[in-house]
């Protein structure tokens, strides 16, 4: 219990540049709301995209119902089984061609969030729809810091032509505040790390960062003072979840510190050069990004965020998993069996670093000590299902967490012909957030 210490649920610890949101502490309850203390925790919510579909057969459980044993891809989520929903059957069939023509990809990442067709242009009238995230940004996101949180492992493009005819700004966004205005994601895990922590003084976050890159000092150092004083009116447990959350703050920050150096003492690459702070790693890449969401959501920095780990139709290849092919090309597999099973290696890898982050946030806790985990909606998935025919319905998706807000974790579930967009709608309403339709939606998805 705290020493008669009254906290905000928007106490920051402060420094020069630096405003620190801290995770949820008894200090921040009054004394008679502990026994009502899950009330007053946030939902939030957060969407994870990867590129090019996924081999379906490697993907999906054979059983349905809460006795399913998880498919061979999906097994690195064995830790957070009892967590999460495997949802089949859900479509997006504004992302076909519907007399377009070619542009699966773009349409693919333009729609998922959106349910909307994209118009078809390369030029600046590029229109498509306010993205789900947003809807809610719109309506709650006042309440935090951050309004939005919006990442990428790819550097965000507004222009230029991509896919069969498509603007890039498709391609390379997935969260849209309106029909021609993308919400650009960032790449660089360093200026994410300074947006969550910085205290929005442009002057002081600049000379902050300046004198730590000069000393080699950390974030930490310029609200120690803070921390310390405030550390000392706290009770035993929350000073212990004060420092056990500034160490995951400093280990995170040395790891941004890591991969910079690195980048800044690595030979020079033909034809390409990583924008400075970026891993040269992208399992560490994503893992910084998926670190950094957590933060934010620990923090209540923000209750919405997403993430675009690789634009759909990216061609990255995957050495480190023995597929030097790139992505977007074997996903062309035509049935070769070598093909698919290189993709469902891929498909595995994605999985692998979501469970990661699911893992961390179910061992984090909330004030009543409840899983952090089980106060958010995080949705995973692609907005193409078999990458070889480009089709767009029955789509690999996950739905992790949630049931502190009723959603019925630890089964496989199977619809028909549903729009995914029937989903995002029940989780607004979950979010408290009112929307009567988002795209294409038909109506609020019920059994969820």
């Amino acid at each position: 219990m705290s020493r008669n210490t009254q906290l905000s649920r928007r106490f920051f610890l402060r420094g020069l540049g630096t405003a620190m949101a801290l995770p949820a502490l008894e200090a921040m309850l009054p004394t008679s709301a502990m026994a009502k203390v899950g009330t007053k925790i946030p939902l939030r919510m957060g969407f994870a995209y990867v590129p090019n579909g996924a081999i379906m057969p490697e993907w999906t459980p054979n059983e349905l119902g809460s006795q399913f044993a998880l498919s061979p891809t999906l097994q690195p989520l064995a830790g957070v089984r009892d967590k999460l929903q495997v949802m089949g059957g859900l479509d997006h069939a504004k992302a076909a061609a519907n007399g377009d023509g070619a542009g699966d990809h773009a349409r693919a990442n333009a729609t998922f969030l959106t349910g909307c067709q994209a118009k078809k242009t390369a030029g600046a009238d590029i229109r498509i729809g306010i993205s789900v995230d947003q809807v809610a940004a719109a309506k709650i996101g006042h309440l935090t810091k951050l309004p939005s949180l919006e990442l990428s492992c790819d550097k965000s493009r507004r222009s230029g032509k991509c896919d069969s005819g498509y603007s890039c700004a498709y391609q390379y966004n997935l969260s849209w505040k309106n029909e021609s205005l993308p919400m650009a994601p960032e790449a660089n895990p360093r200026l994410v790390f300074d947006r969550l922590f910085g205290n929005g003084m442009p002057r002081e976050e600049s000379e902050s960062q300046t004198r730590r890159q000069r000393h080699e000092r950390s974030i930490l150092d310029f609200a120690l003072e803070d921390a310390n004083r405030l550390q000392r009116k706290l009770g035993y447990t929350d000073r212990m979840k004060v420092e056990e959350y500034l160490q995951a703050v400093r280990d995170l920050e040395k790891r941004i510190e890591k991969s910079e150096k690195g980048e800044k003492n690595a030979a020079p690459r033909p034809k390409y050069s990583r924008p400075e702070g970026i891993p040269s790693d992208y399992g560490e890449h994503i893992s910084m990004m998926f670190d950094l969401m957590m933060l934010a959501f620990q923090t209540d920095t923000t209750r919405i965020s997403t993430f675009l780990l690789a634009h759909d139709g990216s061609n990255r290849s995957f050495k480190h998993i023995g597929v030097s092919e790139g992505h977007h090309s074997l996903s062309h597999h035509r049935n070769d069996e070598k093909k698919i099973a290189k993709l469902a290696k891929i498909d595995r890898f994605y999985v692998q670093q979501f469970a990661s982050f699911l893992k961390k946030l179910k061992n984090a806790r909330e004030v009543d000590g409840s899983s952090l985990l089980d106060h958010c909606m995080i949705v995973y998935g692609s907005g193409i299902s078999d990458g070889n025919r480009h089709n767009h319905h029955d789509l690999p998706a996950l739905l992790a967490g949630g049931s502190a807000a009723g959603l019925k974790v630890g089964r496989h579930a199977s619809f028909k012909d549903v729009p995914m967009t029937n989903l995002f709608l029940a989780l607004l309403d979950r979010m408290g957030v009112e929307a009567e339709a988002l795209g294409d939606s038909t109506g609020k998805l019920a059994d969820v």
